[in-house]
Order: C-alpha cells, then sequence, then structure tokens
C-alpha cells in the first residue's frame, strides 16, 4: 500500500465508471486520489450485464434516445440534463473504444440490442453479459497509464473536511484503523449507490450510500431520494444471492410467468414483458400476493429459446444460475424484485456542483434529474460517463487552494456491539415498508424505528460502523421523502395514495438542512 501524501490538486472517492472517467480528466489539470473503500475493481459498474445505451445504430436518433428517457422518467425528467446525456453519450463511447473497450461486434460492425421501454435496438453489450466489467477494465488500465493519478484502495472516506460551506478534503480510515487527512481544491464523490439499505438487492456490499450520507451530513441539499428503482428479476433461490438477471433476457424474448405458471405482463401493460421496470416490478409483486399457487416468486421462462444462442450471448448468467442448480435453456427461473438503482441523491447541477462549494457528485451517487422518477434500462453507464466527465471539467476550473488544517474524526453513540442487528433490521424493515409498495402507516411506523436506531448507533471508529451510520441516513432520506410525495409516481408507489398528482407533486423532493420541500 503506497502512503498517502495529505494534500493533492483533486479527490476522487470512487472507482466505478463515474470516477474513472472524472479521474481521467481531472489529470489534464493535477495530481489526483482515486480513493476506494474496496479494490477498485469492486463497483456497480463492474456488476452491470444488460448494456450501455447510446444512438449509435443506422436505425437510431439521439431524439428518439431523449424521447424514450422522458417518457420512462414519468414527467420528473430534467429535459436538458436528458438532452446532454444523449447528445454526449455517442462521443463519449467512441473514447471508450478508443482506450480499448472490446465491445461485442458482428464482423466489425457493433451489435445492439433492445430492452425495456426503448424504441429501437441500442444497447451495446460486451463479452455477452459482462458490459460493465469490461468498460471498468479498460478505464482502470486507461487511469493507470496516466501519472498524475494515484489508487489508494481499502482506506473507508468517512466524511468531508469543511471551511464554512467549502469542502477542503476528506477523512479517511485506513484498513489497519489509523486516521488521516487528505486536502484538495476539490472533491468529487462518486460512490455509487445505496443498495445495501435493502434486505434484497443486487448491489454489491459497498453500496452503502456513503457519498449521499457525507453529502447530507456535511449540509449538502439531497433530491429524489423516495424513487428507487426495483429490479423487477433477481434471481431466487434459498441459498443464493439476489443475483441480476438482466433486462436483455426479456429483450431477446424471455416470458414472465407466475407462480401459477401463466404469462400475465401483457394485462399490465401494451409493452409486456419489456414495459418500464417499475410497471414490471409492480405486476410481478401483485401477482405473487394474489395467485393462489406458491411458492412466492414468479418464474423467467427461456426455454422456447435457443439454447447455444443463449449460452452464448449470457455466459455469465448461464453460469451462476448453473452454480444453483438452475439451467436457463432447459428450467424455469425463480425470480423475484430487488432493490437495484437509485434515481435520487446528491443535487447537482449539469456539471456536477453540489450545494456545497467544491463538492461535486457524479454517476448514481448524483441527482441531476436524468433519470427523473424511473431510470431508462441501460441509461446508468452512460450517466456515469457523460457527468463523470462533465464534472471533471468543471472541477479543473476550482480556483480554491488547498488548506493544511486537520478535519477531526466523528464520534459516535451507543454499543459497538450491536452494528451487525441494527443494519440486519433497518434492511428488513425497509424492504418490508419502504419497498415496492408503500402505505403511510408503515413508513410512519420505518421512521419511529429508525430514530431509535439512530440513538443506538456503535461508539466504534470501524468501518461497519460508519457504513451503519450511512445506511441509517439513506434510510432516512427515503423513508422522509416517501411520506411527503402524497401520490404515485415512476418508482414510487403509495398504495394509499396510488395515483399520479402532477397538480401538487410534478415536481423535485430536495432535502436541505433536516427540511424536505418540492421545486
Amino acid at each position: 500500500m503506497p502512503s498517502v501524501s495529505s494534500e493533492t490538486d483533486f479527490i476522487v472517492v470512487g472507482g466505478g465508471i463515474a470516477g474513472l472517467r472524472a479521474a481521467i480528466g481531472l489529470a489534464e489539470a493535477g495530481r489526483v486520489l482515486v480513493v476506494t473503500k474496496q479494490e477498485v475493481t469492486e463497483s456497480n459498474t463492474q456488476y452491470a450485464q444488460g448494456g450501455i445505451a447510446v444512438a449509435l445504430s443506422d436505425d437510431d436518433e439521439v431524439q428518439l434516445h431523449l424521447q424514450d428517457t422522458i417518457e420512462a422518467g414519468d414527467g420528473l425528467v430534467n429535459v436538458e440534463a436528458a438532452r446532454i446525456l444523449v447528445e454526449e453519450g455517442p462521443e463519449r463511447i467512441q473514447e471508450l473504444i478508443a482506450w480499448g473497450t472490446e465491445f461485442d461486434r458482428s464482423g466489425s460492425k457493433l451489435t445492439f440490442t433492445r430492452e425495456g421501454a426503448h424504441s429501437r435496438s441500442r444497447i451495446l453489450h460486451a463479452h455477452g453479459d459482462s458490459t460493465g466489467r469490461e468498460i471498468g477494465r479498460a478505464l482502470i488500465a486507461r487511469a493507470r497509464s496516466i501519472p498524475q493519478i494515484a489508487f489508494t484502495e481499502f482506506e473507508f472516506t468517512t466524511d468531508v473536511c469543511l471551511d464554512g460551506d467549502r469542502v477542503t478534503g476528506v477523512a479517511m480510515l485506513a484498513s489497519d484503523g489509523v486516521h488521516k487527512t487528505v486536502h484538495a481544491k476539490a472533491v468529487l464523490f462518486a460512490t455509487g449507490g445505496a443498495g445495501q439499505v435493502y434486505s434484497d438487492t443486487t448491489n454489491p456490499p459497498v453500496a452503502t450510500g456513503d457519498g449521499i450520507a457525507m453529502a447530507y451530513r456535511a449540509g449538502a441539499a439531497i433530491s429524489d431520494m423516495e424513487f428507487f428503482q426495483f429490479h423487477p428479476t433477481a434471481l431466487s433461490v434459498p441459498g443464493a444471492p439476489r443475483f441480476l438477471l438482466s433486462e436483455a433476457l426479456r429483450g431477446e424474448g424471455a416470458l414472465l410467468l407466475n407462480p401459477a405458471r401463466e404469462r400475465f405482463m401483457p394485462r399490465y401493460h401494451p409493452m409486456a414483458e419489456l414495459a418500464p421496470r417499475d410497471v414490471v416490478a409492480r405486476a410481478i409483486v401483485q401477482e405473487i400476493a394474489t395467485t393462489a399457487a406458491t411458492p412466492g416468486v414468479a418464474y423467467l421462462d427461456l426455454r422456447h429459446l435457443n439454447a447455444t444462442q443463449l449460452r452464448e450471448r449470457f455466459p455469465r448468467i448461464y453460469a451462476t444460475c448453473k452454480q444453483y442448480g438452475i439451467d436457463i435453456t432447459a428450467d424455469l427461473v425463480p425470480v423475484r424484485p430487488a432493490a437495484h438503482y437509485l434515481m435520487g441523491g446528491v443535487k447537482t447541477d449539469l456539471s456536477g456542483r453540489s450545494t456545497l462549494r467544491a463538492l461535486y457528485a457524479a454517476g448514481e451517487t448524483a441527482c441531476t434529474g436524468v433519470h427523473g422518477a424511473n431510470r431508462l434500462a441501460s441509461n446508468s453507464l452512460l450517466e456515469g460517463l457523460v457527468f463523470g466527465a462533465r464534472a471533471a471539467e468543471a472541477m479543473r476550473n476550482e480556483a480554491g487552494s488547498t488548506s493544511t488544517e486537520s478535519c477531526p474524526p466523528q464520534t459516535m453513540e451507543g454499543n459497538a456491539n450491536i452494528a451487525a442487528e441494527i443494519t440486519r433490521r433497518l434492511r428488513a424493515a425497509m424492504w418490508q415498508h419502504a419497498g415496492v409498495v408503500r402505505s403511510k402507516d408503515g413508513l410512519r411506523q420505518l421512521r419511529q424505528q429508525a430514530k431509535k436506531w439512530q440513538k443506538s448507533l456503535p461508539q466504534a471508529f470501524r468501518r461497519d460502523a460508519f457504513e451503519i451510520r450511512n445506511l441509517l441516513a439513506v434510510g432516512e432520506l427515503i423513508v422522509g421523502s416517501a411520506l411527503a410525495r402524497e401520490e404515485s409516481r415512476g418508482a414510487h408507489f403509495r398504495i394509499d395514495c396510488p395515483q399520479r398528482d402532477d397538480l401538487h407533486f410534478l415536481k423535485h423532493s430536495v432535502v436541505s438542512a433536516e427540511k424536505i420541500y418540492f421545486e
């Protein structure tokens, strides 16, 4: 482990697609430190299977991609952010290709597939179903080739350092328990999502909402936290993780069956299995709840598709399911929804600036409004690329100087031995009361319980103690925002107010200084 300097020009917290792309851009203007709490290869980017959406095929247009993004977002998409996404996306993809990313091709021509709510086949993929892993590989290789970029792995960022309303650096906790401070002109949070706030999630263990929680504690505005996307099809086998079964499977023709093994999606939406994710997830929950047959899962049926082509197109999915006794070419695959992607996050402008000076956010940590109330499939990797690059451009122009003052470690109250138990209870309660279907009574009950857990937070300068603190903060933001939005829209569904209410809620939620409002 190389020693970490106490100051640098720019700090990037997170090693996924947004953080790496930003680091590459920042290196043009100075020294960059990329901080990751695990290996740099461990991020949501590495688990992205389906692909990356971009209007590059002969029968596609940028305007069509924009239209699909807006429609999927259920009235809340920031149109200017979405326009930037689709217009700058092709250039960012060509950049990836130039840096060695090996997207799948037919001969010399890129191949595109289709996913839910897309009007065209515009999803690029790599090595079948390992798109994120391949993009991450290429970006890591590119970043490691640049002398101005330094990496420090297994260092947990605990909080930002502040001078008034200006962020001057970060406090870090090394794996050996040593506390340190690193100062910089500007800090970018690209820590990914917060799926671990739910008991059922496709996210890796590192996805504990650290950047959002740190920004919130520092006083930054947070937006749209009620909109958490639940992927409809996660593997549901006893003893197996909630492994993501890509929407691309349905794009290739897979059908959804209820517990009675009947197809049901045509009854819920004209696009059937290719309906927006929120629609499909709620339909599965509804079918599981109302179908007399057991067990409590739906099924993905690929038995009618070409077995050889399935194994070649989805090698990772095929091998993982086989590991748990399921042959996707011959068996019905048991599935149910799982927490997958957070549309909300640190409120930023179109260049990644938060409401705190010198603090930026990009990727799933940020909320530009580009996804609205429901992310269009495979737009997330593109968002990381486009807005990671834009954040780097804005950060290069930061005029601040580095500080030399130390950033004192935060202290916490409570018993250090109960962190794991609080985490388990929080995640189960979030799934029950703030999951696919919500209600005022359930959300209020959860909020009251969370306040009790907050008082029992561990007193320990350890990573697990900080992570549960962050999960509780993220849970508080989700629950508070879900209670305030008294309607159903996109990924947020309130059973007690199931209709969309444009008159009162065609706005974004914002939490700032512990107050919530809509704008």
